[in-house]
């Protein structure tokens, strides 16, 4: 397809079937890969020379999270297979200097303050190898970047390829692998108030395994073989629900399984029977995101998460919303549904009142009350990986409605700490994890609960 690129027949490019999909992809956002040895730095490496090569003029940005990952990948692979003839490599300003006058700028952005370094750069195409290493914030950032001027006569798009895990895993599996079956164009529409109108934008995610690689030689994929379950199905078979460092591996979203509560902890939604014990459970935010969920009790003790309030306005940003001003959200919620006697469990650090009044004072004037939750995190995780685990029946002891999508999205993305091993990473987004885990440990597996006394409203008070 594209032999011409290198100087020499062993550095010809010739794209796999995979890869030449990916060239051929019309969406605006594209992810590609989903598994290791699949070509995807090659891959976006000859995307963005195909780019610079078609239009004169045009820059071309690809990141990588540091340098050092910039230098063995993204630029080895582009002085591999670019001629000099073409383009010639510089060191200094770190880019691929074509004759055209277009040029591919490789660039790195380590942590989230490091974005502001292209604040002024104008993107004509947005190359990002491993996302999965970077923020939600940073890539936001950097598509803000996207522009061109109209006489260049093209479209910015972004092309990006990840492995699963990493920070960024959860919103990554979120953007491009949930919306739907694979290969397919998924369209969202994005209107404009200061045009007046809207237009619809596409998101693409095209898988690529090792063994879509003719190049890959055999001793790879046993390398791949003999890896931990976890690691193994995320390189080698590309799954987004399994990856190196994942706390929660025995997580199961299985659509087909909803309606049968067999090794699934995702189910279709039911009403909750009378007779169910109902339970709230709270995580406060206000620059992080707040957490409140709803579990309904059966009388063999199984949880049912039946309804979430998630305050987050995305990027693990919070609300900023006053104690009292959740607190009268959850009145609402539970007044609009007619429930009575929810208890409620929350941090205990909401009672600390050293500053002036207390977050918990200031929800109890709005007559929503809470017992202080056990925050022992390695027994609180312990409590949730029992809570998880299937019989030989395939039942587990905490269900979660389907339509709770945050906690969804957000629990199979946990990672393990990287200082406490036995700890989930608290940089990650684990609100709604911290709310479960006050939940769960009230009620802890293998124990007999202890007695709670709710207090009930009392406006005279």
């Amino acid at each position: 397809m594209h032999g011409w690129l290198g100087p020499a027949p062993a550095r010809y490019y010739h794209p796999t079937g995979k890869q030449a999909l990916f060239h051929r992809s019309t969406a605006d956002e594209v992810l590609f890969g989903g598994a290791a040895g699949g070509g995807k730095t090659a891959a976006l490496a000859m995307e963005a020379c195909i780019r610079c090569l078609s239009t004169p003029g045009v820059q071309m940005y690809l990141f990588r999270r540091t340098y050092r990952e910039l230098m063995d990948t993204l630029v080895l692979q582009s002085r591999r297979f670019i001629p000099r003839e073409l383009a010639r490599f510089s060191s200094t300003t770190m880019s691929m200097e074509f004759i055209n006058g277009s040029a591919m700028r490789f660039r790195h952005c380590n942590n989230e303050g490091d974005r502001f370094n292209y604040a002024g750069v104008e993107i004509h195409g947005l190359f990002i190898d491993e996302l999965t290493h970077f923020t939600k914030t940073i890539y936001d950032f950097l598509k803000t970047r996207l522009r061109a001027e109209k006489r260049l006569g093209i479209r910015p798009v972004v092309r990006c390829a990840s492995n699963p895990g990493g920070i960024g895993h959860s919103w990554v599996k979120e953007r491009f692998v949930d919306p739907g079956p694979p290969y397919e164009l998924h369209e969202e529409y994005v209107y404009s108030e200061a045009l007046g109108y809207g237009r619809k934008r596409t998101v693409q995610f095209i898988p690529s395994l090792v063994t879509d690689n003719p190049y890959i030689g055999e001793d790879y994929v046993f390398e791949l073989e003999g890896k931990p379950k976890a690691l193994r199905e995320a390189l080698l078979l590309g799954r987004w629900d399994a990856f190196e460092g994942q706390v929660f591996d025995e997580w199961r979203d299985r659509p087909e399984a909803y309606d049968t509560h067999r090794f699934t902890h995702v189910v279709t939604p039911f009403p909750i029977p009378s007779y169910f014990r109902r339970y709230r459970a709270f995580d406060f935010g206000y620059a992080r995101p707040f957490a409140v969920l709803w579990f309904g009790v059966d009388s063999d003790g199984t949880a049912y998460l039946y309804r979430e309030w998630y305050g987050g306005s995305g990027n693990n940003v919070g609300m900023r919303l006053p104690a009292s001003e959740i607190a009268k959200g959850i009145r609402r919620i539970e007044e609009e549904a007619g429930e009575r006697d929810v208890v409620g469990f929350a941090d205990p650090s909401i009672w600390d009142g050293s500053r002036g009044e207390s977050i918990a004072e200031q929800m109890e004037r709005e007559g929503v009350y809470f017992t202080p939750g056990d925050n022992a995190r390695i027994a609180g995780k312990t409590q949730m990986h029992q809570r998880l685990a299937f019989d030989a029946s395939g039942r587990c002891g905490l269900y979660v409605f389907s339509t709770c999508r945050n906690f969804i999205r957000t629990l199979p993305g946990l990672k393990y700490d990287a200082h406490r091993p036995e700890d989930v990473d608290t940089q990650g987004e684990d609100h709604l994890y911290d709310a479960a885990r006050y939940f769960l440990m009230s009620r802890p597996v293998g124990q007999k609960p202890k007695a709670i006394t709710r207090r009930v409203f009392n406006p005279l008070e």
